[in-house]
């Protein structure tokens, strides 16, 4: 259900009259399976935790790590239980021995982890200029086209980037981007523009579809029985209508309480979630992004106020932006590059799980009675 309450707030500009007519949507949330149980984007936060211990094993000289090595940094890996536990969840990508010394368990990488891991790291390599673009469009949609190291690290899941990309500037990162130092003494990294246009998902479209970028107006993709009322039918018209402000465009001279204002933070949040890989995003993750794009104190609204652009899943105990378009018209965003693959280890994550059921069938105990080793309890506590 949506509510609607109207204010009316004109603001003389160079360009256009910007005007405030609608204030207060509300939204009652109507689930959707479809979108709840797209399965790379359910997964998505264990697999990065899999993703990152995987490359800690990789990237070690003797290919394989004690459990003594990691099982104090649950924080750095993003994991809610004990390493070993969470290695142990995972036959098929982790494979357990007993190391040296002292009987500890070791974990590698099993032959099939092993194998996608290089066929990883070839797709890094053969889209490097894909991954770099993705990084420079985040990066000059910002305000000052410069954005905290922080920021840049927090959005690498997100952008596809391999965890060690920016310590290898020079094979990752080209003559565009700099090392800069911000306010406070942060560090940043910064995009020289070079003059050249940059333009949107949705302005691409638009000229592949009409042969100019004018007027632009965003997909819609209502979700099935749910009904609109008239007065908030009107005012979607309305907001179609509105100019376009692209996200790369200068925004300085909008009024930040206007339609047109609103009109280009929808646009950002489209274009953002385009440049990520399954077009999603834990939507908590998004609001340290306010202070750098400009966006308003209560930019988690845009999702709820245009429930026919965004779905808002709570799976996960979280909530997760997901943006419609690429999943109701697949020939409107590139795929991601880096798709393909994670879907492969989401497959072996699900291979874990038969395994591990065919061993409970076998032992008549759970997983966890037949691995738990009192030296893990040692070496973790």
């Amino acid at each position: 259900m949506l509510s609607i309450s109207r204010h009316a707030k004109t603001l003389a500009s160079t360009t256009t009259t910007q005007k405030r007519t609608y204030v207060d949507v509300y939204m009652k949330w109507k689930k959707d399976h479809y979108f709840d149980n797209i399965e790379h984007i359910l997964r998505s936060p264990q697999l990065k935790s899999v993703v990152s211990l995987k490359n800690c094993i990789a990237q070690n000289p003797n290919g394989c790590i004690p459990i003594s090595s990691v099982s104090k940094k649950t924080l750095q890996f993003d994991v809610s239980t004990k390493i070993a536990k969470f290695l142990r969840q995972f036959p098929s990508i982790f494979e357990e021995f007993v190391g040296p010394e002292y009987n500890l368990p070791w974990f590698r990488l099993t032959p099939e982890a092993a194998e996608l891991d290089k066929e990883e790291r070839i797709v890094y390599q053969n889209n490097a200029e894909d991954l770099r673009d993705r990084l420079r469009k985040l990066i000059l949609m910002s305000k000052d086209k410069v954005l905290p190291l922080s920021i840049v690290q927090g959005m690498k899941w997100y952008l596809g980037l391999p965890d060690d990309y920016l310590k290898f500037p020079e094979m990752n990162l080209d003559s565009s981007f700099r090392f800069v130092d911000m306010e406070d003494g942060v560090k940043g990294l910064a995009v020289i523009c070079n003059g050249e246009e940059v333009l949107s998902v949705l302005q691409k479209n638009a000229i592949k579809k009409r042969g100019g970028c004018s007027e632009i107006e965003f997909p819609l993709f209502p979700a099935k029985g749910c009904r609109l009322r008239v007065k908030i039918e009107d005012w979607l018209k309305e907001f179609q209508k509105l100019p376009y402000v692209s996200p790369y465009d200068d925004y300085s001279s909008l009024d930040p309480s206007s339609d047109v204002a609103e009109k280009r933070v929808v646009g950002f949040l489209h274009e953002l979630l385009c440049l990520f890989v399954d077009h999603s995003a834990e939507r908590k993750k998004l609001l340290c992004l306010k202070k750098y794009f400009g966006l308003p104190q209560k930019v988690h609204k845009a999702f709820e106020r245009h429930p026919q652009i965004f779905y808002l899943s709570m799976k996960n105990k979280t909530c997760t932006a997901i943006l419609r378009e690429p999943y109701r018209d697949k020939a409107s965003v590139e795929t991601h590059p880096v798709l393909a693959v994670r879907k492969k280890y989401i497959q072996l994550m699900k291979n874990s799980e038969s395994i591990l059921k065919n061993r409970r069938k076998i032992y008549g105990f759970s997983n966890e009675e037949i691995v738990e080793k009192d030296l893990d309890l040692d070496f973790e506590g």
